[in-house]
This record gives structure tokens, C-alpha cells and sequence, in this order.
């Protein structure tokens, strides 16, 4: 089992930013896919960013430019800083780690809104 738990959403006016963090435990393995989705009010679940250890990175055409996804392998860690944020960044973020099998986290609330 590998238990994976997010930190650091909130409720941010547009233009301001967001750190989100995430990390997991229990039976990681040193290869692996860390990454987030969010899911918006009414729509469904989407992939926002994911970092591979290998460094591969992907990015929601939504969020290019303006969200940053990094990661510290030794510690299980993966960051989305998030700036530039606008309305339609609203959601629930979920983050996930895998390799073979998906786990999630319980998800982290993000509200952009003046």
C-alpha cells in the first residue's frame, strides 16, 4: 500500500498564487509517476501536471506557463506551484503516485475567487 496526502490548498484572489505539496509513504518504489488532477465544480475529473523520476513532465494545455510541478525523489515529494491563478483554477486537487497501480490523496481544496 502507498498512502499519499496533499497540503496547502486554500482560497487565493485571481492573479495570486499556490503551493500545493504532496507526499507518499509505505511502498514506494524509486521509479514512478507523482502528479495532480483537479476536478472542478460540475466537470470532471482532469490531469493538471505529472513528473516522472526520470524527470519526464506533462502539463494540462490549461495550466502551461503558469503552473510548475517539481518533485524531491528522496523524499517522496512532489510541489505544484501555481501562479497566474484565475477562476477556473477552482477545484478539488487530488494527488496521485504510480507505478502499476494508481493511489490517490483525499484531495485539497483550491478556490480562486475576489
Amino acid at each position: 500500500q502507498v498512502r499519499v496526502v496533499e497540503s496547502g490548498g486554500g482560497l487565493v484572489q485571481p492573479g495570486g498564487s499556490l503551493r500545493l505539496s504532496c507526499t507518499a509513504s509505505g511502498r514506494v518504489t524509486s521509479v514512478n509517476t507523482m502528479g495532480w488532477y483537479r476536478q472542478g465544480p460540475g466537470k470532471e475529473r482532469e490531469l493538471v501536471a505529472s513528473k516522472t523520476t526520470f524527470g519526464d513532465t506533462n502539463y494540462a494545455d490549461a495550466v502551461k506557463g503558469r503552473f510548475t510541478i517539481s518533485r524531491d525523489n528522496a523524499r517522496n515529494t512532489v510541489y505544484l506551484q501555481m501562479d497566474s491563478l484565475r477562476p477556473e483554477d477552482t477545484g478539488v486537487y487530488y494527488c496521485y503516485w504510480r507505478y502499476r497501480l494508481t493511489y490517490w490523496g483525499q484531495g485539497t481544496q483550491v478556490t480562486v475567487d475576489s
